[in-house]
């Protein structure tokens, strides 16, 4: 019995949702994969940490949408909020020879509060210095790519990477936490707080 009445060690991070959709004008056929990076004390007890969705089709409304709706479903545990958890979705697609080259990089952090969220990333890729690595990039069907997507979650050597903007990816969050407010972290929304 006194085991059950001692206070937690550890809160829990429940996140589930979505990959719903992705707007790639100039691109079709496209899929996506995430991964979660986290810090070093926080540990996935249940869900899958990465995944990759199937291929899709721009719809036919004006909107052109690529509609994946691919669910995604974690829970980590953790003993303080440092290294919060990021999702990392990578955006992949044909090229002209229909080798699978990326179209997208994008991180964003789980939201803090519990509840429903909705974000749009904004997508990047990297992008060859010189025109001749251009020339050879598109000639060879080789794209500049990131060997690990999880660098992009990371400040660390991103400064001299150069990049191009290119698309959006939207992702729907529902997120439920347990005991953060037993080891003194309030999380709740402001509007929340003073009923």
């Amino acid at each position: 019995m006194a085991a059950a009445a001692a206070a937690p060690t550890v809160f829990l991070l429940m996140v589930n949702g979505q990959i719903e959709s992705a707007q790639f004008p100039a691109f079709d056929e496209l899929y996506c994969k995430y991964c979660f990076v986290y810090g070093h004390d926080w540990a996935p007890t249940t869900g899958l940490e990465e995944g990759i969705s199937q291929i899709t089709c721009k719809n036919r409304d004006a909107q052109q949408a690529l509609v994946w709706n691919f669910p995604i479903d974690i829970t980590f545990k953790s003993t303080n909020p440092s290294g919060w958890p990021q999702i990392v979705v990578s955006v992949y697609g044909p090229d002209l020879f229909g080798n699978d080259v990326v179209r997208g990089y994008g991180a964003v952090h789980v939201p803090f509060t519990p509840g429903s969220h909705r974000r749009t990333i904004p997508m990047f890729v990297p992008e060859s210095t010189s025109k001749l690595q251009k020339i050879t990039s598109w000639l060879m069907g080789r794209h500049p790519e990131f060997t690990d997507p999880k660098v992009v979650a990371q400040g660390e050597g991103r400064e001299v990477i150069t990049v191009r903007s290119q698309g959006f990816v939207t992702i729907s969050f529902n997120v439920v936490t347990k005991d953060m407010k037993k080891l003194g972290y309030d999380v709740s929304p402001s509007d929340m707080q003073n009923p």
